[in-house]
């Protein structure tokens, strides 16, 4: 086990509020805790996962604990600093595996300061970032990818992110990982004690049968690798692009999404000069949403510029939500745009939305189809932005443009983390190398290369052959009380 000093760190928001929690972790956690409070009986003498009510004090004449007794008014010697709640957890039954102690106390950033300066003057000292999770990790706790899933479970901007996280902080994605290692791990053995016992061993045959175990190792990786995509999109959001013709409602519909009048709206054509970027939550999506100025011919130079941006915008999107007035009838502009879509190869990711149908529907999705045939019906969705209607159906159709149906019910893992999917991309290309000298016929000593490889490169999403000064990098980006 690692043992390592006691550290402490303020666990909750940096801000006032009405709890706060203070953290401390190490060996000397609960010595140290005990010299600062006050309560019944000395924390040293409570039971594991127990709590208790006492108070925070500061006695300047003393280095060692508190006694019970001792006045809680400053006496000029000792100092009562907050009413509290303290948690006592003995290792290993704890989030690092050592002893942890939590107080509880009022959650003003003065007060949090001060105890959090008690404690140090009494021995520990402040906790790096994502240190207590980095305990974890080395204390063997949790491994890796369920030291990420933390930081994805904190920052998830959704009801499915949150799934997702939880399912990898309980294993599942490690669970797979480790499956496939000792699947490797069995056929590097065996090759290497068919080659220093041949007569025990026989490797007659035995490519076939390698062939064969590769082939589905690969079709494992190749499941995982196939979400990543649809990770990304849940963990970082849909760059979605809101783009058409001026005073089609792209703004309103910008202000609809957000819920408040983030872009300004006029009956003027051509008042959204810039691009304006805004992250939202719809459903069980997150959309970075980009709200473009309205495509047109101008003379306008500023206007120009903003027509060019919104171009730029939608060649970089993910998804195109192509705002159109459903209350004018199509013009021959709308149907350039439409088929602009169509033959700059965005049709497959866009949306059309036939926008202000609270006013009478001139528009009809059947227009939009004769234009473009080859569009789907529940691609063409009528709403209303300045009534907030229809955004549900935008939701769901949007929905079932990215996620799939398993993702949508959460029975598939999704990889969310970048690392992760750069060591599940070298371990396939390890495993294509296996093929490729299995089909050339090379002798299996060779071939253990690359199984050796592709074994590594998927402990390194675990954790199990990780440097340290990755480690450090990957801890040094969670928050200060995790």
């Amino acid at each position: 086990m690692f043992q390592g000093d006691t550290i402490a760190a303020v666990a909750t928001a940096m801000s006032n509020a009405g709890i706060g929690i203070i953290r401390i972790s190490g060996p000397d956690a609960i010595a140290i805790a005990d010299s600062v409070f006050r309560g019944k009986k000395a924390l040293a003498e409570m039971e594991s996962h127990t709590i208790s009510y006492g108070h925070i004090v500061e006695d300047k004449g003393k280095t060692g604990g508190i006694s019970e007794g001792e006045g809680t008014k400053d006496t000029g010697q000792v100092c009562c600093i907050d009413e509290v709640l303290v948690s006592v957890f003995r290792a290993p039954r704890t989030y690092t595996r050592e002893d942890l102690v939590e107080i509880n106390c009022h959650g003003g950033i003065l007060i949090l300061q001060k105890i959090l300066r008690l404690l140090f003057s009494r021995g520990a000292r402040p906790a790096e970032p994502g240190e207590f999770t980095k305990r974890a990790f080395l204390n063997g706790r949790i491994d890796m990818a369920q030291a990420e899933s933390v930081m994805d479970l904190i920052q998830a901007q959704s009801e499915l992110a949150i799934r997702n996280s939880m399912e990898q902080l309980s294993g599942a994605l490690s669970c797979r990982i480790r499956d496939m290692r000792e699947k490797l791990l069995y056929e590097i053995a065996f090759i290497e004690s068919a080659l220093d016992d041949p007569e025990h061993y026989d490797l007659d045959g035995y490519s076939d049968k390698l062939r064969n175990q590769v082939e589905n190792l690969t079709a494992a990786l190749e499941r995982l690798l196939a979400s990543s995509k649809e990770g990304s999109y849940l963990r970082d959001g849909i760059l979605t692009a809101i783009v058409g013709r001026p005073n089609a409602g792209k703004s309103s519909l910008l202000n609809a999404l957000s819920g408040r009048d983030r872009a300004i709206v006029t009956d003027i054509p051509g008042t959204t000069r810039d691009t304006l970027e805004e992250k939202v939550r719809l459903g069980n999506l997150t959309l970075r949403l980009i709200d473009t100025a309205g495509i047109r011919e101008s003379e306008d130079r500023i206007e120009q510029i903003g027509v060019e941006k919104a171009r730029k915008s939608m060649e970089e999107a993910d998804l195109i939500i192509f705002v159109m007035d459903a209350s004018l009838p199509l013009e021959n502009e709308d149907c350039e745009m439409l088929n602009q879509l169509s033959s700059h190869g965005y049709l497959e990711h866009s949306i059309i939305l036939l926008n202000k149908m609270d006013l009478t529907s001139i528009l009809s999705a059947e227009q939009i189809q004769q234009v473009l045939p080859q569009l789907n019906s529940d691609r063409i969705l009528s709403v209303s932005a300045r009534r907030e209607e229809g955004l549900d159906l935008l939701a769901f159709a949007i929905e079932r443009m990215f996620f799939t149906g398993q993702v949508r019910e959460n029975q598939e893992i999704l990889i969310t983390n970048a690392r992760h999917t750069y060591a599940l991309q070298e371990a396939r290309k390890a495993l294509d190398l296996v093929l490729e000298g299995i089909d050339h016929g090379i002798t299996e000593d060779f071939l253990t290369v690359d199984l050796m490889n592709c074994y590594e490169q998927l402990g390194l999403i675990t954790g199990e052959t990780l440097e340290d000064d990755l480690a450090d990098e990957i801890f040094s980006k969670f928050c200060m009380g995790k």
